[in-house]
């Protein structure tokens, strides 16, 4: 399976570039298989990230998620549950997109799925590395690792 992480917008500020990166590269370690990978691409609008999808689309049907505010949210646990149906389904690629500074317009990408890191606002910056930290949060939970809280009390 592959994973991306695609965000609309400039070359966020280091702190944040650097949280990104350990987090994808915490993922990039828990994909099984030599077709697995993470990535974290920037697009410099909502309109090349489209066409990028499309691009995608061409070969492998991708499943869009986009992180909007009204999208469904869901507790560690079943995101992770989510992902791991995802996975053991065969799912290819799936693509986490994160808007830009704005919020999507109304030509947004077409999405598979509407997912919300809650409803309170955020820099979209610090999005990016939320759903980092929650797609490995995930993977270690599907694989028994203690980092979740509740799979260190199950151990």
């Amino acid at each position: 399976m592959k994973l991306r992480i695609a965000a609309i917008g400039s070359r966020p500020r280091e702190a944040f570039q650097d949280l990104t990166q350990m987090y994808v590269d915490r993922i990039g370690a828990l994909l099984p298989g030599a077709k697995s990978s993470v990535d974290a691409p920037l697009y410099r609008s909502e309109e090349a990230l489209t066409e990028a999808l499309e691009r995608e689309r061409a070969r492998t049907a991708p499943f869009v998620v986009l992180l909007d505010e009204p999208g469904k949210q869901l507790s560690s646990e079943a995101f992770a549950a989510w992902l791991g149906r995802e996975r053991d389904a065969g799912r290819q690629l799936i693509v986490f997109a994160i808007g830009p500074a704005d919020g999507w317009s109304a030509q947004r990408p077409r999405a598979d799925m509407t997912l919300s890191l809650g409803a309170m606002t955020m820099p979209h910056e610090l999005a990016r590395v939320a759903i980092c930290e929650q797609v490995y949060r995930a993977l270690t939970i599907l694989g028994g690792h203690p980092y979740h809280r509740e799979g260190a009390k199950a151990r």
